[in-house]
This record gives structure tokens, C-alpha cells and sequence, in this order.
């Protein structure tokens, strides 16, 4: 009797206010080449759905004293209050083989609007802490996850001895303190640098190798084995 084997999804999270923008362009072909690599996709573009990303105190249930957002993730998680956006995309988070934050690079970091989706959908209680632990005892450990972002400046700005120093050092915060923190196995991510200042011929042959990248990525497997 045949088997069936579910396909992958993946979940991209897209972080930038311009739809017609070469980051937007990037996700786009980034989702293709998932499709084509046979997995399911789902986006979350977060300017396009109007997110909120101030995690606040009127989210919660009232609580007397001080209000300390992460006991009261918890507090939500385990009495099902959880804001309902919050839970829609925390349990589409949880559905996720593989997880893509899509956005330009501002301020060597996230987009605001993106890192107010991970204070607010990497709840405590839900992804980690609570019932789980840090990093590979977290509740995505055994998933994957990957930056695919653009940049104002040359690659060359981002090596060491350039303007700005190595890339690495202001992705580890992201992939660090907050992907693998919450268990994920971090894939290499997929950077197009300054397409502001390339040609339509430039932009065309970056996008191409956005999706041969992103697709080699979807294809490997992951190496960290997802716990029983």
C-alpha cells in the first residue's frame, strides 16, 4: 500500500512597505523556488496586512502591578487568551519546516515592524520557556530558518577591513539571540547587496540567483533531528 509523505511548508515573513520594491520582488522569487522544491508556501506580509508590532499591555487579560509581557505570554498560552491575530500567526509559525524573514536591512537590523512580530509571535510559553527550553530544547528545534534580505551598501562594505565590518557580526543577534534561540537550525542567508544601484539587466541576474539559492537551501535537509 502506498505511502504518502506530507509536503514542507514554509513560512516567509515579509517585511517591507513597498510592493512593487526589489525586496519585494526577491520574496517573490524566493517563494517560487520553494514551490518548486516541492514545499507548501505561506506568506505573511506584514505592511500588506497592517501588522501591529508594539507588543502591549492591552493584549493580555487584566493583571494588578507592574505588567511583565513575557509572564503574561505564558499566562496566555496556558489560558488560551492569546490575542487572536497573535495565535493565527504563532500556530502558522508552528506548522513551519522552514522559516524565511524576508526585509531590507535598516539600521544593520530588522525593519521595525518585523522585530514587533517577533516580540509578539515568539511567545514565551509558545516557542520557548514555559513547557520548552533554549535553543535545542526550544519548540522549533528541528526546523530551519534563513534571513533573505537586500542592502544600501556594496558586499565589499560588509567584509572585515570595510566601511561598515563583516556581515556576520550584525546578523548574530537575529540569527543567535533570536532563531536559534528558539531552536532553529540557521541556514546561510541570501543577501542582494545595493540593488538600488544596479541595472535592470543587474537586478534581473540577482533575482535568478536568489532563486537558485533559496533553492538549494529548501533542498538540503536539516541536521538536527526534530525531538519525538
Amino acid at each position: 500500500m502506498p505511502t504518502f509523505t506530507a509536503a514542507p511548508t514554509a513560512l516567509i515573513v515579509h517585511a517591507h512597505p513597498e510592493p512593487l520594491s526589489f525586496s519585494t520582488a526577491q520574496m517573490h522569487t524566493a517563494a517560487e523556488a520553494l514551490r518548486e522544491a516541492g514545499y507548501r508556501v505561506d506568506v505573511l506580509d506584514l505592511y500588506a496586512g497592517a501588522w501591529a508590532p508594539v507588543l502591549a499591555r492591552e493584549e493580555f487579560a487584566p493583571v494588578e502591578g507592574p505588567f511583565k509581557p513575557q509572564a503574561e505570554q505564558v499566562r496566555a498560552v496556558e489560558d488560551g487568551t492569546l490575542d487572536a491575530t497573535v495565535r493565527n500567526h504563532l500556530d502558522r509559525l508552528l506548522a513551519a519546516d522552514l522559516l524565511v524573514l524576508s526585509f531590507p536591512l535598516w539600521w544593520f537590523s530588522l525593519p521595525a515592524v518585523l522585530k514587533g512580530w517577533v516580540d509578539r509571535v515568539f511567545v514565551m510559553g509558545g516557542v520557548f520557556g514555559g513547557r520548552h527550553g533554549l535553543f535545542a530544547d526550544a519548540a522549533l528545534a528541528g526546523k530551519r530558518a534563513m534571513l533573505l534580505f537586500t542592502t544600501g551598501g556594496p558586499a565589499e562594505s560588509f567584509r572585515p577591513g570595510g566601511a561598515f565590518g563583516p556581515m556576520e557580526d550584525f546578523l548574530f543577534h537575529i540569527h543567535r539571540g533570536m532563531l536559534e534561540f528558539v531552536g532553529y537550525q540557521v541556514l546561510d542567508p541570501v543577501i542582494t547587496y545595493g540593488p538600488a544601484r544596479m541595472t535592470e539587466r543587474e537586478r534581473a541576474a540577482a533575482l535568478d540567483a536568489v532563486g537558485e539559492a533559496v533553492g538549494r537551501a529548501a533542498r538540503r535537509r536539516a541536521t538536527v533531528p526534530r525531538p519525538a
